[in-house]
């Protein structure tokens, strides 16, 4: 019932983190993460009945089910690690955790494997709904998977209420309701293994029981869906902020940006070649670029200030009225020589000091320059 729209979710996902990823190749944990979209991705793909059948015709009856599970298997194993990892305490503790669950998951996989290939071949197309759930290998198949998916989804559970309870509100309104759907196909999990036990004497029974627990599963998965759209809705919505806020003030700098970096044009750091392969994706974020405008306003007022101080010699250039320093810096970059001598000494001097200690205190004080200086300049 979901498996389409949870297809595209994590496509759209892995697009989106594949793009951090290109920007950020060396951070861990967005690799993790991408890691960890892509095989449940390519698990989701596989367990779509037309694709697992291709998959068998391609190769033998059975690899498309177990390529299935190892696959998606590693997906859950990824999203674990990447909880643990982001809140991680010792090494030590850390390491026990990461060989723990990599033993767990290197054993459910071996045990999938052989029970598959113990399975005689005429039956090695079977499903839960099997005349041949007596058969040892085809009953351990899916009680080991399902043993392994119960453990994995309660383990992410877990996880996303324990970042639900410090994250913000929203978000952890998204998390929360993600745990609740990763608890509610756990059960489902637990109940496929019941379901086994109980087919084993009776091939095809409890057929009511059954048809409960995929609505179980359909309404969980459902719960999933929400909680990821939602967290990733409030994380996209934050980013748009961030992106309009940083671009604006980015562009308020620009009058100050410009008179200084005209007159020292050393300050502005090379830019990537925009004809290059993969200059798109190496581009500056707006918060970069912000702030990176910002330390180069910050760099040319120290490079100016000792004519600042020499046009105003009687003025506390680390406080007033930002028109007047916008007055000052424009007298002292027509003093200043087009060519400075190497040789002439200078000493620098603090300048418009911002009243906290934030950027954004910063920022507002050069932003107020700026604007002061377009005023002059219009």
């Amino acid at each position: 019932m979901f498996q389409i729209p949870l297809i595209a979710l994590l496509s759209m996902g892995v697009l989106w983190k594949g793009i951090d990823l290109a920007r950020a190749p060396h951070d861990r944990g967005v690799r993790l993460l991408v890691a960890c979209l892509l095989m449940l991705l390519g698990g989701e793909v596989l367990s779509l009945p037309e694709v697992n059948s291709a998959i068998d015709a391609a190769t033998a009856v059975g690899v498309g089910k177990v390529a299935f599970n190892g696959i998606y298997m590693s997906g859950l194993f990824a999203l674990i690690l990447l909880f643990a990892s982001s809140v991680r305490g010792t090494d030590a503790t850390h390491r026990q955790r990461l060989w723990i669950d990599a033993g767990l998951l290197g054993t459910a996989l071996t045990a999938l494997m052989i029970a598959m290939i113990a399975t005689p071949a005429t039956m090695r197309g079977h499903s839960l709904d099997t005349p041949h759930m007596a058969e040892p290998a085809i009953a351990s198949f899916y009680i080991i998977g399902n043993a392994y998916f119960g453990y994995a989804y309660l383990a992410c559970a877990l996880w996303s209420l324990r970042y639900g309870r410090r994250a913000s509100r929203h978000l952890g309104f998204g998390l929360r309701t993600m745990a609740l759907g990763l608890f509610g196909l756990m059960i489902t999990s637990v109940n496929r293994i019941i379901l086994v036990a109980l087919r084993i004497d009776e091939p095809g029974s409890h057929e009511a029981f059954n048809t409960v627990n995929w609505s179980i599963s359909n309404w969980a998965m459902g719960g999933v869906l929400l909680g990821i759209c939602y967290s990733a809705g409030v994380q996209l919505i934050t980013r748009l902020r961030s992106i309009v806020h940083h671009h604006r003030m980015h562009q308020d700098l620009t009058p100050l940006w410009t008179v200084l970096t005209t007159a020292y044009p050393e300050l502005v750091l090379n830019q990537a070649r925009p004809g290059s392969r993969w200059h798109l994706l190496q581009r500056h974020t707006y918060e970069q670029r912000f702030y990176r405008r910002l330390i180069e306003c910050r760099d040319g007022l120290v490079r100016l200030s000792p004519y600042l101080t020499r046009v105003a010699p009687e003025t506390d250039l680390t406080r007033g009225p930002a028109d007047q320093l916008a007055r000052h810096i424009t007298e002292a970059l027509a003093l200043k020589p087009t060519i400075e001598s190497p040789r002439t000494e200078l000493s620098a001097a603090r300048v418009a000091s911002p009243v906290g200690n934030d950027l954004d205190a910063d920022a507002r004080e050069l932003i107020a320059i700026s604007h002061a200086l377009r005023e002059r300049n219009s």
